[in-house]
Parts: C-alpha cells; sequence; structure tokens
C-alpha cells in the first residue's frame, strides 16, 4: 500500500502547487512582452477569461486587437476586426454587458479635427486564439462640434456608452444615445464636467465608480447616475500613461503606459470598491510593490494550508491501512 498513498501524497501536493495565485485573477503588477505593442492606450480586463487584458495600439497597421496574459505579459491571441475600414487613432477599450468588446477609434492624430470618429463592438471570443472577427462599426459625433478624446467607456449594467474629451484645462463626460444606431449618426451630448486631462478611464465592476486617469494623477468619482460626485484622488505611475482598467474582481485599478515593454501597475481601488481585508476601504496606493507582496504572501499562507492538509490525509490513510 505504500506506492498508492506515496502518489496520493504526491498528488495532493502537486494539487496545492497548482492552486490559482492571485495572478491569476489579474489583479497584480505585470509588463506586455509582445513586440508589436509599443503603443498600448487601452485596457480592459475579460470577465470570461481571468488574468486576460484586451489591449491594443493607438496606430497600428490594421484593426487588431490583443489578449495578454496578466500572469506571463504574453499575448494568447490576436483578433483582427473586420468591416470596420481603416482605422485612425484607437484610443480605448471597454468591456460592456455580455462579453462584448467596445473600441474608440476616436483620437485625432496630427490634430486632425474629424468631422466623426467611430466606435466598434464585437464579441469577446469564447475561446484564446488568433481570429478574425466581425465588428459592428457606429459613426459618432459630438452635439457641440469635433473635439479630441482618449477615454470610451461602457456601464457594466445599462450598457451604455460614454466618451471624456481630452483637454487640458477639464473635460466633460459625454453620453450617448441609449442605444448605438448602425446606419445612422450617434450623437453624444455633454452631460457633466470632469476635472482632468483625461487620458483613459473606467467603471468599476457594479457600474457605482468611475476611475479616470492622466497623465500626473488621477480622480474616483461616484458615478451617481451620470451626476459625478468626486470621491478621491488616484496616484499614477510616472510616464505615458495610457491605460487604466479595474481588475476583474473590482479590488485593482490596473494602470498601464505606452512605450515597448510597457508596465501596467496594480494599485487598491478606490473607496469601497478596495481590497476586502482593507479596514479603511481601500484607497490608492504609493506604490505597486506592497500590493504584489500582500498578493505572494497570500498565495503561500494559502499552499502552506494545502500541504497541511496533504499531510494529514495520507497520515490517515496511513492510519487505515494498519488497522486493517
Amino acid at each position: 500500500m505504500r506506492r498508492p498513498i506515496a502518489l496520493l501524497a504526491g498528488l495532493l501536493i502537486a494539487g496545492a502547487c497548482a492552486l490559482p495565485a492571485s495572478a491569476a485573477d489579474g489583479d497584480e503588477d505585470f509588463t506586455i512582452k509582445d513586440p508589436r505593442i509599443t503603443e498600448s492606450s487601452g485596457l480592459a480586463a475579460s470577465r470570461q477569461h481571468p488574468g486576460i487584458y484586451w489591449t491594443h495600439n493607438d496606430q497600428d497597421k490594421g484593426a487588431y486587437l490583443y489578449a495578454v496574459d496578466s500572469g506571463t505579459g504574453e499575448t494568447v491571441a490576436t483578433i483582427t476586426m473586420t468591416g470596420v475600414g481603416t482605422p485612425r487613432d484607437v484610443e480605448a477599450i471597454s468591456m460592456g454587458p455580455d462579453n462584448e468588446i467596445y473600441v474608440g477609434d476616436i483620437g485625432d492624430n496630427d490634430g486632425v479635427e474629424w468631422p466623426y470618429v467611430w466606435v466598434y463592438r464585437l464579441p469577446e471570443p469564447k475561446t484564446l486564439k488568433d481570429q478574425t472577427i466581425r465588428a459592428t462599426q457606429y459613426v459618432v459625433k459630438y452635439s457641440d462640434g469635433p473635439r479630441d478624446a482618449e477615454s470610451l467607456v461602457v456601464h457594466p449594467k445599462t450598457g451604455r456608452v460614454y466618451i471624456i474629451d481630452k483637454q487640458e484645462d477639464r473635460g466633460h463626460l459625454y453620453e450617448a444615445p441609449a442605444k448605438l444606431s448602425a446606419t445612422g449618426t450617434n450623437v453624444f451630448k455633454p452631460i457633466t464636467p470632469v476635472d482632468l486631462w483625461a487620458t483613459d478611464a473606467a467603471f468599476s465592476p457594479d457600474g457605482e465608480t468611475l476611475a479616470v486617469r492622466g497623465y500626473f494623477g488621477g480622480i474616483a468619482y461616484d458615478w451617481n447616475g451620470g451626476r459625478l460626485k468626486r470621491l478621491e484622488r488616484i496616484s499614477v505611475p510616472l510616464g505615458q500613461g495610457e491605460s487604466v482598467s479595474y481588475s476583474t474582481d473590482g479590488t485593482k485599478i490596473m494602470l498601464g503606459s505606452e512605450g515597448a515593454n510597457s508596465s501596467v501597475v496594480a494599485k487598491d481601488a478606490p473607496g469601497d470598491a478596495g481590497s476586502a481585508d482593507s479596514s479603511s476601504g481601500g484607497g490608492s496606493s504609493a506604490s505597486g510593490d506592497g500590493d504584489g507582496d500582500s498578493g505572494r504572501t497570500g498565495d503561500l499562507k494559502v499552499g502552506a494550508v494545502a500541504v497541511l492538509v496533504a499531510c494529514v490525509v495520507v497520515l490517515g490513510f496511513r492510519r487505515l491501512v494498519r488497522h486493517r
């Protein structure tokens, strides 16, 4: 009986070592390693593929989206969008209800004031592999004339689309019609000011908090049905800060930047959306290093408990065999 017991012990210990780490949930720092991704301008956490983040270049040679594994930093799938023409300046990506991806071709590279911009919508694939997916293209205009923008968000409950324009003094949150039209023009209207030179934004998974970031800082707002109420400031890493996303569980915000081998830094989510074990209710962290250490400490504790359980089971089997 020794051999089966030893085998059982090995399987149990291997299972303990294979327990999912926090990185598998996509809430730790990582580096985007794909050499094709040199201008990561948007970030969106996948709900059906834990630990996967969708990103894109702001100017690419095609309509491409990249699925990056936050555990390794490697690209695990590339989507080629069809049905969208030639993108101009893709600046944002967001996950909507029903695992649909929204892409904002809303920038104005080279200072061109486009009379209209585009939003693309496509289903997130159930299988992560290189593939071509047809997207729906929506024509977008602003009620008060052309403007530059880099932030597009989709409310996770209602599916309504919003854009924040990029202005040095302050921008505005623009609201889409309740339902986008693929045949007509969708006019976005300003509904409230945003006190930031915004480069990206993201909704918390429950849709109650809107995080907006810029190059030098960020602001968390209580969504309040679109009537924004300022909650707190968000500390952001130095650099060409271009993207922000919540982790799937809402405990972290992920702050990305442009450039080759660009880093994505995890920080505690603001307000009540922060870590469940924080008695202060979360808040932004000054450094991503502490977050990573606490996550790894938790993984070690879980692993140690699992190994202890395995030892107890093995000893129980031995005792059972002896009494037979």
